[in-house]
């Protein structure tokens, strides 16, 4: 019992530190993209609302079928004045063969060092059949055109998650 009291305490703690980032100033940042042009938060915003999502890697079947969820709702994404932008770990050039293999039109950021995922939270120690490491957690931030987080969805589970966001987006009006 006691070890599940300590495994909810610290599940209830990971979220508190990206929901806790709902209200606040989206951190800032420039990543290179697939095609290692900077991209910076503040020229996102620029454009419109943000969806930014972070993602553990390439070509893995979770991460394959999010990027491709969010490719099939781009039209919709749009229309709610929002682009999508995916952050991962990954190199600029594994990236451009993710995008091309599966026809992805929105950027994809390199976060080599992980720094940005850092800044929000989302580098976190995980385990996978028994081996502890570090890693991002698959995490999603609906971000206004004032660079305001707006919502924080942690732990992602990729079945219906462009739903849930398009239901974010909605609520900014």
């Amino acid at each position: 019992m006691a070890a599940k009291k300590s495994v909810s305490r610290q599940t209830a703690r990971g979220q508190a530190k990206t929901s806790g980032f709902e209200g606040r100033k989206a951190p800032a940042f420039e990543l290179p993209d697939s095609a290692g042009a900077a991209v910076r938060l503040k020229d996102l915003t620029g454009r419109g609302n943000l969806v930014l999502y972070f993602y553990p890697r390439d070509m893995t079947p979770g991460c394959t079928r999010e990027a491709c969820d969010f490719q099939s709702r781009l039209g919709e994404i749009a229309a709610a004045g929002a682009q999508v932008v995916g952050v991962s770990g990954d190199s600029s050039q594994s990236h451009e063969k993710f995008a091309g293999k599966y026809g992805l039109k929105f950027p994809l950021l390199s976060d080599a060092g992980n720094q940005v995922a850092k800044l929000y939270g989302v580098y976190k120690k995980k385990s996978l059949y028994g081996r502890e490491f570090m890693g991002i957690e698959r995490t999603t931030f609906v971000i206004d055109r004032a660079g305001l987080i707006r919502k924080v969805f942690p732990k992602v589970k990729v079945e219906g998650h462009p739903e849930q966001v398009l239901a974010a987006l909605g609520e900014l009006g």
